[in-house]
């Protein structure tokens, strides 16, 4: 399969005071999940350089299917397990779906400097 243009996920959210250690730890098992499943190209979290608990939350996905097949895994395998985000994310987060190129993210890993 071909894939020319792909789903970008972007999520910008930050723990509920007090929480923010163990919200740090679900957006990263959530993360790995992700990577795991066909149909996610990567998954990455990024905080804050200021250390107040704000995330940039990052998945690229092959086509809008298959986010939603992880999204609903997600919610089935992780979310039931552990209660979800809802108890430990401090307000609502921003959330963009977009599509881009897939020749337009350098997804391979960049070479070792000389």
């Amino acid at each position: 399969m071909e894939i020319n243009n792909v789903l970008i996920e972007t999520v910008v959210c930050s723990g509920a005071s007090g929480k923010e250690a163990r919200f740090r730890r679900m957006l990263e098992v959530r993360q790995e999940f992700k990577r795991r499943q066909k149909g996610c190209l990567s998954a990455w979290i990024a905080p804050s350089t200021d250390g107040h608990g704000l995330f940039l939350v990052h998945s690229v996905f092959t086509d809008q299917k298959a986010w939603k097949r992880i999204s609903d895994l997600i919610v089935k395998k992780l979310d039931s397990k552990d209660g979800g985000l809802e108890g430990v994310i401090g307000g609502p987060p921003l959330v963009g779906l977009f599509e881009s190129p897939l020749e337009s993210l350098n997804l391979t890993p960049l070479p070792e400097n000389e």
